[in-house]
C-alpha cells in the first residue's frame, strides 16, 4: 500500500528498482535478510534501509548519510508514525552494518592479515 502522499505507481516502482539493485549487488539471500530485519523493525518500506546498507557496504557514505538525514528531517517536519518506522528500520540496519563489519573484519584479518576488507592489489 503506497503512502498517501505518493502516486499509486510510486511505491511499487521504488521497491522494484531498489530491490532489483540490491539483489544484483548483494545477492538474493542478503537482500532478503536485510529487508526482513527492516520489516521486523517496523516498516514495510525497506527500500530506505537497503539504501543505507548499500551505501555503507559500497562506501557511499555520503549517500547513506543523505538518506538518514532525509528521514530525520521528514520526521521533524511531518511527525507521523511512518517516519518513525523508517527511523526504526534505519537503526536496525545500522546494527546489521556493525555486525557485518565486525564479522567481515575478523574473517578478512584472519585470512589475509590486513583487515582492510579489500582484496589485495596485484600488479
Amino acid at each position: 500500500m503506497p503512502a498517501l502522499d505518493l502516486p499509486v505507481w510510486g511505491a511499487p516502482a521504488q521497491i522494484l528498482v531498489v530491490f532489483g539493485i540490491a539483489e544484483i549487488c548483494l545477492g538474493w539471500w542478503r537482500t532478503l535478510v536485510i529487508a526482513y530485519v527492516a520489516i521486523l523493525a517496523g516498516t514495510l518500506y525497506a527500500r530506505v534501509s537497503l539504501a543505507v546498507f548499500l551505501g555503507w557496504r559500497y562506501r557511499a557514505y555520503v549517500t547513506a548519510a543523505a538518506v538518514i538525514v532525509a528521514m530525520v528531517v521528514e520526521v521533524i517536519l511531518k511527525d507521523n508514525l511512518a517516519g518513525k518506522e523508517h527511523l526504526a528500520a534505519i537503526v536496525a540496519v545500522l546494527v546489521l552494518c556493525g555486525v557485518s563489519a565486525l564479522r567481515h573484519g575478523r574473517t578478512t584479518g584472519a585470512r589475509e592479515g590486513s583487515g582492510s576488507g579489500l582484496p589485495p592489489i596485484r600488479s
